[in-house]
């Protein structure tokens, strides 16, 4: 019965419903694959196994009873360590944060109970989530299950490690930086990044516990070994909450094509600005000769209108505007002196920390004149979208790199065709998507020459999640969707 543990969850909940196995027996399994795995991998940071297994008990008599809580009733799963659970650690990874215990839940983890989850563990993250691995001073370091020696990505790191390694059926995590996108890719799962606002993010760490109001760029989305499971997560917890909910409803359209073969496909899988490493594109083409011989219609290349330096570069200014209301009033005015001097030194570029913190202190004149330079390039997607359904990209320039540690974001290295390129060029591809605030879809498409999972990223116009989701669904017929880790 262990083999279960890698199944998809919409598999699992088939099996609970017709009662072939029972919620306590599916738990159990995971925690003794959890105390089998978990101290190799340190993906799964917190439990609180005996209010899971009360829960589990509660979901089997109800069934018995002829009950159902809901789409999810009876399933374990984990939540990202930056979301709040209520009873459960909810650090960030933040040693400051170690014996925060929330006393109620995020709106989104609350709705994934309200479908019958159980929710029996946390997952690992980097300090505040801001890193594209997933290390901290409060659980240590996660390693990526395909090899030990790489990260499984970040922030959602060790949700995107304990799906592959079976561990967890279901993961809810949250995306600014490819933080669902990125661990997805390099662990060889599915992760979705939704449309801006259609998941409700409060109760999110950051910003600080407590927080009513929701962060600009970043989102709240599923994770999981198939993208039907995508389908399923993103059906429970989208939606908008009080005082919005009164009156709005969210209804997503069908995805556009019935069958793959109707699809309208434009890939953009290279770019001077951010080349892409060799050990990457090659399985990336590979992907999308399988959909020409699948008879999709296919255009290449950089869309017309459309350039990757000049869209990461708005994302970088937008991303360092994010990170300034919860910083504490000193460092602001630090950081706002150091943006100053590199400004008159010219050293305020994009990935690096001086550039960083100028952005992060900006005037909201300048914010506002940013924020229209995206409103029209979002309507700029939205004229792209009428002539192809879904932009595929990559998600990172290469597979998973090797644990790096040292200093901060911006001062470390990344090998990228053998040449040292900057560590936080990483967040080039992801960033399209997230300044536009639009549907993208991490999907499993193959395995570099070292062994590693490579990703495709589905990017699709505003509001049609359903679309990226449907399309990686039907991918997986080609190009084999989720494999475990040998």
């Amino acid at each position: 019965m262990s083999e279960l543990c890698l199944e998809p969850a919409h598999r699992l909940m088939d099996l609970l419903r017709t009662r072939q196995v029972s919620a306590l027996a599916l738990l159990e399994m995971y925690v003794v694959r959890f105390e089998r795995l978990n101290p190799a991998l340190n993906a799964v940071v917190a439990t609180n196994l005996d209010a899971a297994r009360a829960r589990a008990r509660a979901a089997d008599a109800a069934l018995a009873r002829g009950e159902t809580w809901g789409p999810l009733h009876g399933l374990p799963m984990t939540i990202k360590d930056t979301l709040e659970v209520a009873g459960m650690p909810t650090t960030a990874g933040a040693p400051a944060l170690k014996d925060h215990r929330p006393k109620q839940n995020a709106p989104a983890v609350q709705r994934l109970l309200d479908a019958g989850a159980i929710v029996f563990g946390k997952t690992n993250v980097p300090l505040y989530g801001g890193d594209v691995q997933s290390f901290n001073k409060v659980y240590g370091t996660t390693h990526n299950p395909w090899n030990l020696e790489r990260t499984p990505g970040g922030s959602s790191g060790g949700a995107a490690a304990a799906l592959a390694a079976g561990l967890t059926p279901l993961e809810l995590g949250s995306d600014i930086g490819g933080s669902i996108r990125t661990p997805a890719h390099f662990c060889g799962v599915y992760g979705h990044k939704p449309s801006y606002g259609i998941v409700p993010a409060r109760g999110h760490i950051p910003g600080p516990p407590g927080t009513v109001s929701e962060a600009d760029l970043s989102v709240v989305g599923p994770l999981a070994r198939s993208a039907e499971d995508l389908a399923l997560a993103l059906s429970i917890v989208a939606g908008p909450i009080a005082p919005a909910a009164n009156g709005w409803r969210l209804e997503l359209p069908a995805p556009r094509p019935a069958s793959l073969r109707e699809y309208r496909v434009h890939a953009w899988l290279d770019d001077p600005a951010c080349p892409v490493d060799a050990a990457v594109k090659p399985v990336l083409e590979q992907a999308l000769e399988k959909l020409r011989q699948r008879g999709c219609q296919v255009t290449t290349g950089a869309p017309p209108g459309f350039a990757l330096d000049e869209l990461y570069a708005l994302y970088f200014a937008l991303l360092g505007a994010v990170f300034s209301g919860g910083l504490p009033e000193k460092v602001y005015r630090r950081a706002q002196l150091a943006g100053t001097v590199a400004a008159w030194f010219g050293r305020n570029r994009v990935n690096t920390l001086p550039g960083f913190l100028g952005h992060a202190t900006l005037s909201h004149r300048v914010w506002l004149r940013l924020n229209e330079q995206r409103e029209r390039l979002r309507l700029k997607f939205e004229t792209l979208f009428q002539a192809c359904d879904v932009l595929l990209m990559p998600v990172t320039r290469t597979t998973a790199p090797p644990h790096t540690q040292d200093g901060e974001v911006y001062s470390r290295l990344l090998t990228v065709n053998g040449r040292a390129e900057p560590y936080a060029t990483q967040f080039n591809w992801i960033a399209p998507a997230t300044v536009a605030g639009l549907p993208a879809t991490s999907a499993p498409v193959g395995r570099a020459a070292d062994g590693l999972p490579v990703g495709l990223q589905i990017v699709g116009a505003c509001l049609h999640d359903r679309t990226t989701i449907d399309f990686a669904r039907q991918l997986a017929g080609l190009t084999g969707g989720f494999s475990p880790p040998p």
